[in-house]
């Protein structure tokens, strides 16, 4: 299919992918089979009047997305696989609904402008060498100004905030500071299965608390608690995988728990931006007792690492530094450098913006398919769904949408407990456009269609 001449739809949307949109819906139309040889890059920008760099970078974005194969010295070939409905699908693996990425496309059309002002900044090359131990003053300050305006860490103290690489790590440095191997740690009964990787590595006990749907039973908590265990690590707000989202009462609730039975809590705050006007942080109500942990993956890009964690007074701060220099000896530099520049100049509060703006467009399409199956959201920009169902009846849909091409996060990922909270999560973020999502939330359709027949006795 050399003389391929697509037809660029009408739009604000940068050339390249107005070109990738023709080329992904000719795919999925059957003009363009597996197989077909594309243009020369050259040829194509010539007969359509683009510039070169125009074409040659949606040919790259259509190979990441494994809508082509580029061969060096052949070309560029359509590699796609047909299925029942006569759509294709990518040959490189099953489409990704089972990770919890922001949709990139903004932080993207930034990423240039930011590296032009990068090399305009006085402190430039002051990161090239080691970070301090905590990250450098300018970052750590930019990190709390960033907690307090996406998440309402109002007052966060800079000086006591430590430049992570991710989130990841700011839950397993506050960990690290309050538990040794053996040690129980308290959690949602279906918690971010980040937690359990860390628990699993340091020797930790999880124990998964009973929940409702306004998050965890201060009751359930407290009889943990009674038990002995003294930290428990919650995600208040936009719980993973639930959605949920903790109200203030509650959140009142556990903290109390917390001062009774001299509870640490390790509050995961990621999601935040995505939850609109919501209650204060546990970091707030309780900073005596609280770890926040929070960053820029999930609202900006998870490529930049650039993670902050904020501990209470006292010596944690320093046996946290500690841990630090033990691993890692120093926070990476340009990532957060990035996530500052951004922060300073307003460019994440855009590119936040853009992410909850697709999200909440996102969401609704993912309502509108998937209808009762879904847990309400507690935000309308939700970028995760939850999907309750027995634990085996998941694994099934689960298994069923793989085989469809779809991967969502079957139950096996995030349960701590079983038979206390099970279901199925849907992340919407990951795929590149809302095209590719519509056709991934159809094929979990599909599968959980296939569980209701199956119940009925149907299949």
């Amino acid at each position: 299919m050399a003389g391929w001449t697509p037809t660029l739809s009408p739009g604000d949307a940068p050339l390249y992918e107005r070109l990738l949109d023709a080329l992904r819906a000719d795919i999925a139309s059957g003009a363009l089979h597996d197989g077909a040889r594309l243009p020369p890059q050259r040829d194509l920008a010539h007969r359509l009047g683009l510039g070169l760099g125009t074409v040659t970078r949606a040919y790259v974005e259509a190979e990441k997305a494994g809508l082509v194969q580029a061969h060096v010295g052949r070309g560029s070939f359509v590699r796609g696989v047909s299925v029942p409905s006569g759509r294709p699908i990518p040959l490189m693996g099953p489409l990704n609904l089972a990770q919890n990425i922001a949709p990139q496309r903004a932080a993207a059309d930034h990423l240039t402008e930011a590296l032009a002002k990068l090399r305009r900044r006085p402190d430039l090359l002051d990161h090239l060498g080691y970070s301090p131990v905590a990250g450098s003053d300018v970052q750590r300050r930019a990190g709390a100004a960033w907690l307090a305006r996406s998440g309402g860490l109002e007052g966060a103290d800079w000086t006591r905030l430590v430049c992570c690489a991710g989130a990841q790590q700011g839950l397993a440095l506050a960990l690290g500071a309050l538990v040794r191997p053996g040690d129980t740690v308290l959690c949602e009964a279906s918690t971010y299965q980040g937690v359990k990787a860390i628990a699993d590595h340091a020797g930790l006990r999880l124990r998964g608390v009973a929940m409702d749907a306004d998050g965890v039973r201060p009751d359930a908590l407290e009889a943990a608690a009674r038990d002995g265990a003294r930290v428990a690590t919650l995600l208040p707000t936009l719980q993973n995988p639930t959605g949920r989202i903790m109200g203030l009462r509650r959140r009142e609730e556990i903290v109390a728990v917390a001062r009774k039975h001299d509870l640490w809590l390790v509050e995961d705050d990621i999601y935040a931006v995505y939850a609109g006007d919501h209650p204060p942080p546990l970091a707030v109500l309780a900073p005596e007792r609280t770890f926040h942990v929070s960053g820029v993956s999930k609202s900006l890009a998870p490529g930049l690492r650039a993670g902050y964690l904020v501990t209470p007074p006292g010596d944690h701060f320093e046996r946290v530094l500690r841990a630090v220099r033990a691993l890692a000896y120093a926070p990476p530099a340009f990532g957060g450098l990035i996530a500052t520049q951004w922060i300073e100049d307003g460019t994440a509060d855009a590119i936040a913006a853009a992410g909850v703006a697709e999200t909440t467009a996102r969401l609704a399409m993912a309502l509108d398919i998937l209808g009762a199956a879904v847990e309400p959201p507690c935000s309308p920009a939700a970028p995760h769904l939850w999907l309750p169902m027995g634990e085996l009846e998941a694994e099934r849909v689960a298994g069923r949408a793989l085989r469809g091409g779809v991967e969502v996060t079957p139950p096996s990922a995030p349960v701590v407990t079983p038979g206390l909270e099970t279901g199925v999560r849907v992340c919407l973020g990951p795929v590149a456009d809302r095209t590719d999502l519509e056709r991934g939330l159809r094929v979990v359709a599909a599968a959980l269609a296939g569980a209701d027949e199956r119940s009925q006795g149907v299949i």
